[in-house]
């Protein structure tokens, strides 16, 4: 089992992560033997921090370990070896498929209430107040919190999404492809809405993304994964204009 702590690290730092590993069991047709369950690793010895105000990129190929990663810094998995230091509560997700991870059942303002809910800080005329603000914030307005997810286009769910991690005031977002499954005029806005809000509340994020000019565009540092490693990364700039590792160009198009 991993360790998370809070407020333990370095005061320029929002997240330190020290060599992570994390394993999948292997549930395979050919394992329902428990003697015969294996484990299969995913990460390995990750070391990282992201500074206050910092726009870390996270680049790899589908299936290197990115989303794991984000899992593992946000708690949403907890099987593992080294070390999460974070400050300023526990980080939050915007997930690629903003419908797949919006309760359906659910109207936008419930959603968006949630969070407040379970921290159990604010009695339900406060928490209503938030959501409106923080829905007018993200540019919804609170007549959207009576609709429910399936009412809403794909740009107004990721607002969506954005504003319920954002309710309780975290200090890292840990953004998993937010604008991949919008078209182009969208991807704009919402990025244009997230460097709005990381300036206005002082935003730390780890933006995964396979998109390279997205990252190019947005992010002060950058990371490259393969295959679960982490096999070069620096300045955002410097990492394009010379990357050392033959995988790192052909993710940059240098061939």
């Amino acid at each position: 089992m991993g360790k998370i702590q809070i407020d333990s690290l370095h005061p320029n730092n929002v997240l330190e992560v020290k060599n992570l590993n994390v394993w999948y069991n292997n549930s395979g047709i050919f394992n329902s033997n428990s003697r015969l369950k294996s484990k299969i690793q995913v990460l390995y010895d990750l070391s990282f921090s992201i500074a206050h105000g910092e726009i870390l990129g996270l680049v790899g190929e589908s299936g290197c370990g990115k989303s794991t990663l984000a899992k593992a810094i946000c708690g949403i998995i907890r099987n593992y070896k080294g070390e999460i230091l974070h400050s300023g509560g526990i980080p939050q997700m915007i997930f690629q498929d903003p419908l797949g991870s919006l309760n359906p059942a659910k109207s936008i303002g419930w959603i968006v209430e949630e969070p407040l809910r379970l921290k159990g800080e604010l009695d339900a005329s406060s928490r209503k107040r938030r959501v409106d603000e923080m829905l007018e914030r993200v540019g919804l307005g609170s007549q959207f919190a009576g609709r429910k997810p399936h009412e809403l286009s794909g740009g107004q769910r990721q607002r969506v999404s954005i504003a319920t991690s954002l309710i309780c005031h975290p200090r890292l977002i840990l953004a998993d492809e937010p604008v991949s499954s919008l078209d182009v005029t969208i991807q704009s806005q919402i990025l244009d809405l997230l460097m709005e809000l990381g300036k206005e509340f002082q935003l730390s994020y780890l933006f995964i993304s396979h998109d390279i000019n997205v990252i190019y565009q947005i992010c002060d540092r950058m990371m490259v994964m393969q295959k679960g490693e982490i096999i070069e990364e620096g300045d955002v700039a410097e990492l394009f204009d010379n990357p050392s590792k033959e995988y790192t160009k052909r993710l940059l198009y240098k061939e």
